[in-house]
């Protein structure tokens, strides 16, 4: 399972040059509204160390890492929830991902218009949050009048979904997004079919200036974390302009680059672990065989659901699996040796998968 990231924003924030950059695609750039139109869709190797350290000591004939899917989404303007603009194709899309990762511009460059004038990220974050809540809006109220009608007509089931509508339609009145408001698991889980909007965590990229990059990142971070209430980690600032340059330059070159730059890690890492965080995903990895390999899942989950989500044949036939931490292994340098000292454990199907676990499955 890849982690769906939808990088959303305003027209001509660097949605698509940051996309480009992150999957390394050529997805057109324009300095005109909605030159994105459908979703560019990009699936990309999530950057791991372990993984290669992995390789030099079990020498597997394949190394395959865990991806994660970049989904940019057409710009959304002022009034999208009514259908202005693109909004209609918009709000489809982000319905589909995981998260999103929106994009503000926090540059100036007059070669770059932007749709509201000026550059002004605080007000740029406000829109889309106001958009968002406003399509959530209409959703709740269009459903509950059907399911108030579905429960005069003696349908049973109407009635709690009903109620659930009603509480959701409240909280976005009051202009509180519903992944923060007063739902019991129950009643979140009754209106997971409308998959509204505002359920979405998000992550907040702040596009740089050049000038900004490295030291001038903090800045961006207290600023906007301010503006928003939202914590600091949630705050990526990206300089999208060098990343686009940095993905041209080879291993060696790249390193040069950001050290020049003052920049610690490539945008992507850096957004990918927000990412990760967001979620509460962890990565463990399996060897079996020719081949090792990297796999992404949420906290919780345990080692036999873990087996499912590669194949379904393994959570069904289930036996146990050898277990390992990352760690353990790179100190002692082999299977052999973990399982002599005892590193190497035996856990049935409740146990929990934590992040570095190696993993062997064993299935009937």
């Amino acid at each position: 399972m890849a982690l769906e990231l939808g990088i959303i924003g305003l027209p001509n924030v660097g949605k698509s040059t940051l996309f480009n950059t992150l999957a390394g695609t050529s997805v057109a750039c324009s300095n005109y509204p909605f030159c994105t139109v459908d979703a560019n869709v990009g699936v990309v190797a999530v950057p791991d160390r372990r993984l290669a350290k992995l390789g030099s000591i079990l020498a597997p004939e394949k190394l395959t890492p865990a991806a994660i899917r970049f989904v940019d989404i057409a710009g959304l303007v002022r009034g999208a929830s009514r259908g202005e603009g693109l909004g209609n194709k918009f709000l489809a899309n982000i319905r589909e991902v995981d998260a999103v990762a929106h994009v503000v511009r926090c540059f100036q460059d007059s070669s770059v218009a932007h749709v509201d004038g000026t550059v002004d990220p605080e007000r740029d974050l406000s829109t889309i949050r106001t958009e968002l809540l406003l399509a959530d809006l209409e959703t709740s109220e269009r459903n509950l009048k059907k399911r108030r009608k579905e429960q005069q007509r003696g349908d049973k089931e109407a009635g709690p979904i009903g109620d659930a509508l009603e509480k959701a339609r409240d909280a976005l009145d009051a202009g509180t997004p519903l992944r923060l408001a007063t739902l019991s698991r129950s009643e979140r889980g009754l209106l997971e079919e409308y998959r509204f909007l505002t359920t979405k965590d998000h992550l907040i990229v702040a596009n740089i200036s050049e000038a900004d990059a490295g030291t001038g990142e903090d800045v961006w971070i207290k600023r906007l974390s301010a503006a928003t209430g939202e914590p600091e980690w949630k705050i990526v600032p990206i300089a999208a302009s060098l990343e686009a340059e940095l993905v041209t330059l080879d291993e060696e070159e790249q390193g040069e680059f950001l050290e020049g730059w003052g920049i610690r890690e490539r945008g992507l890492e850096r957004l990918i672990r927000a990412g990760y965080r967001l979620l509460g995903l962890v990565t463990f990895f399996t060897v079996k065989g020719p081949e090792t390999r990297a796999w992404t899942v949420p906290e919780g989950t345990t080692v036999a659901e873990a087996a499912g989500r590669i194949h379904s044949d393994m959570e069904k036939g289930f036996i146990r699996a050898d277990v390992v931490s990352f760690d353990d292994l790179v100190a002692e340098g082999s299977m052999h040796a973990v399982r002599d000292s005892g590193h190497l454990r035996t856990e049935g199907r409740d146990y929990e998968v934590h992040e570095g676990d190696v993993v062997l499955v064993h299935f009937s």
